[in-house]
């Protein structure tokens, strides 16, 4: 089944070549645009996409406030921040909003196609400087002992501590099985594992989870 994509940014040239180039895409629907925050909440309630690929920094309402309004609004709709920007507070700000990724403009189309297919499957996928900003500021969270995780119930086995780590650098599960030389879906059936075992949802939580038992 397609995933079905708005597109949400305030640069129509950039929104028309982004479109062109994922219409092209096997499984992926661009069911719209938007330029601006509140055009893409209006829009979401009309069009239902799978996700609402999300620019930050646009006029009458922004990603992050649009992003957090989509949460509490259509909840159904998964939000991919796309942006030129990856400072902190745009960082964090996105994610505490609800957004289930990060990535760059720069990004690769075969990666912008993974992302939105994880996406859908309510996957985080981050942009590799990203995902070391989230692993770098929980490191400087300060401990507090009566709430130190309890170690795993089943521990992971050596490859899955190799999938798990670079899962925090924001791999995809096909740039994993590159570094690995492992099948696609061995990866799947790997990180799928990896989440059960650590008791988390999705690849963020997972990575976090790892860095506070020392994983690596």
């Amino acid at each position: 089944m397609s995933v079905r994509v708005l597109i949400v940014d305030d640069q129509a040239l950039f929104r028309e070549a982004l479109a062109t180039l994922l219409e092209v895409q096997s499984g992926i629907e661009v069911v719209g645009e938007a330029a601006d925050g509140e055009q893409a909440v209006r829009l979401c309630a009309e069009l239902r996409p799978d996700v609402a690929l999300m620019d930050l920094r646009m006029p009458v309402l922004d990603g992050i406030a649009a992003t957090r309004r989509l949460r509490a609004e259509q909840p159904g709709v998964r939000v991919l921040a796309l942006t030129t920007f990856d400072d902190d507070e745009d960082v964090f700000a996105a994610l505490r909003a609800g957004a289930v990724g990060y990535l760059l403009k720069d990004v690769s189309s075969t990666r912008l196609v993974e992302a939105l297919v994880a996406a859908k499957r309510g996957e985080s996928v981050l942009q590799p400087s990203v995902a070391a900003k989230v692993v770098a500021r929980v490191a400087q969270l300060p401990e507090e002992p009566r709430t130190r995780p309890q170690p795993l119930v089943t521990p992971l086995s050596e490859r899955e501590l190799e999938v798990v780590r670079l899962l925090a650098d924001g791999h995809s599960n096909r740039e994993i099985a590159k570094a690995l030389y492992l099948a696609e879906g061995t990866v799947k059936n790997l990180v799928t594992s990896v989440l059960s075992k650590l008791q988390v949802r999705d690849r963020t939580q997972a990575a976090l989870r790892a860095r506070e038992l020392g994983l690596f």
